[in-house]
């Protein structure tokens, strides 16, 4: 398994951590969702374009 590989797997996952996390602090609500609702929304979208661009590397280079 390549570094990118690797890399890729890391950010899917991280992409899917934040996305939970999101997720059960919008059903909870309260301060924490006010507090870091956007916040995660915003960190996921980033993973999301991050794991995606790592994929289009590891396309165009095979």
């Amino acid at each position: 398994m390549t570094f990118m590989n690797v890399l890729l797997i890391l950010a899917m996952l991280a992409t899917v951590v934040v996305l939970f996390a999101g997720i059960v602090g919008f059903l909870r609500g309260g301060a924490f969702n006010e507090k870091y609702g956007n916040k995660l929304m915003r960190a996921r979208v980033g993973l999301q374009f991050t794991a995606l661009a790592i994929l289009v590397v590891l396309f165009l280079t095979q």
